[in-house]
């Protein structure tokens, strides 16, 4: 398409000599707004990816994909329930749940809001989640009555160690004749994790399944039956799969969707957005592009036209100014590209080294509930964003180049 003459004459122009700097540096700003456009664009959704994802593993990791909830009061005869839960097609596991709402309080003092769960101590340590994370003691000594897992984030901030005894105080007080009392239990710390989610790490507390339906008094009940699938994305065929087994048992049948709509859709929403407003980047440079191209056609009318005369034709010259715009984008592109790979790929490294640099914390867990800063690279999105960079950089050359074919050669060299 761009013969030999054309190449030379647009690499030329795109040299900058004496007296053609200032049209060289807008080239040059054209060049860097599309870079870091590009680059911006494609650490920023792969934050969003990576953000997007690291938060539905650890929600799905930790709370399961379904619910099967009473309709009033704990869930009785909830082995049988589970059981027939197991036995639906894309199921992988049904464990029964006791969960609350409590206090947590030490012997140092300290006191914070919390959820006690309880499970059974074969079901924990079959949940990765937990038993991949372990940080101190082990999972061997969780049973009985007065055992407890809670987070590593929960034990610092409380100062608690393995052996240490945390105690649980539950809003929901046994009635005496003094009146409502709060009920209070002290546990031995067997075990901390670290799931990595600030959120779970500094608030959630795990029980023996006997031991929390003691606490909460649900006699031989349970909170719920959670349920986790194959693929929780298609989570909804596996309800109605649910619901045919269980038959007419009175149950509410919820999936994380219904409980975590609104998070991720917003967590979509503030994703496009970004996306349309980090394109206006690369927008703007397009346009540095066609003011530079038009100032090089207008600095250049001399040249044109003796091109012209010499018997290069308007396609010609349209290519030559062509591969000018052309060469910017191509180059800025994938400057960006190159720019944004590498730091996507070493992004905690950077966010650790500028932290240690500034002394300032960078991507607070307890603000963004991850502990550290997740990048998740989509190469259809990235080639996405590495198309549309070329595309406007193309689109930003075509009016320039047609003007330039347009010039007519009498007129400018008469004015010349």
């Amino acid at each position: 398409m761009f013969g030999p003459f054309e190449r030379m004459i647009a690499f030329r122009y795109l040299r900058a000599r004496k007296g053609e700097r200032f049209v060289s540096l807008i080239a040059w700003f054209s060049l860097i707004g599309i870079a870091l456009g590009v680059a911006t664009l494609i650490i920023v959704m792969s934050v969003m990816n990576g953000f997007r994802q690291e938060l539905l593993g650890k929600i799905l990791g930790l709370n399961g994909h379904i619910g099967a909830f009473a309709i009033a009061g704990p869930l009785p005869d909830y082995d049988a329930i589970a059981a027939r839960i197991r036995n639906v097609p894309g199921v992988v596991s049904a464990t029964p749940v006791v969960e609350g709402q409590v206090l947590l309080t030490s012997e140092g003092g300290g006191a914070r809001g919390g959820l006690a769960r309880g499970i059974k101590p074969e079901d924990l340590r079959a949940r990765e989640i937990i038993a991949g994370n372990i940080i101190a003691g082990t999972l061997d000594d969780f049973g009985g009555e007065d055992s407890i897992v809670i987070g590593q984030r929960l034990a610092n901030a409380m100062g608690l160690r393995i052996g240490d005894r945390i105690t649980l105080v539950s809003p929901q007080g046994r009635t005496t004749v003094f009146g409502s009392v709060p009920r209070l239990k002290a546990y031995v710390v067997v075990a901390t994790f670290d799931v990595g989610m600030n959120e779970y790490d500094s608030s959630y507390v795990f029980l023996p399944l006997a031991a929390a339906q003691i606490y909460f008094q649900t006699g031989q009940g349970v909170t719920q039956v959670e349920t986790f699938v194959t693929d929780p994305i298609r989570v909804r065929p596996v309800m109605r799969a649910i619901r045919e087994a269980l038959g007419s048992t009175p149950l509410r049948i919820i999936s994380w969707e219904d409980q975590n709509s609104s998070f991720f859709n917003a967590v979509q929403v503030e994703r496009n957005v970004m996306f349309l407003i980090l394109t206006l980047i690369i927008v703007v440079a397009a346009f540095n592009i066609v003011s530079s191209l038009i100032m090089m056609v207008k600095d250049k009318g001399r040249d044109i036209a003796i091109l012209r005369t010499m018997g290069a034709t308007r396609g010609a010259v349209m290519r030559v100014f062509l591969l000018c715009g052309a060469s910017i984008g191509i180059l800025g592109t994938l400057t960006g590209f190159l720019l944004g790979m590498v730091f996507c790929w070493n992004i905690e490294s950077i966010r650790q080294g500028l932290m240690a640099l500034t002394g300032t914390p960078l991507f607070s867990p307890e603000v963004y509930f991850l502990t550290r800063l997740p990048a998740i690279l989509d190469y259809a999105e990235v080639t996405q964003v590495v198309l549309m960079a070329l595309g406007l950089s193309l689109l930003a050359t075509l009016y320039p180049s047609w003007r330039a074919a347009r010039t007519d050669p009498v007129v400018a060299l008469r004015n010349e």
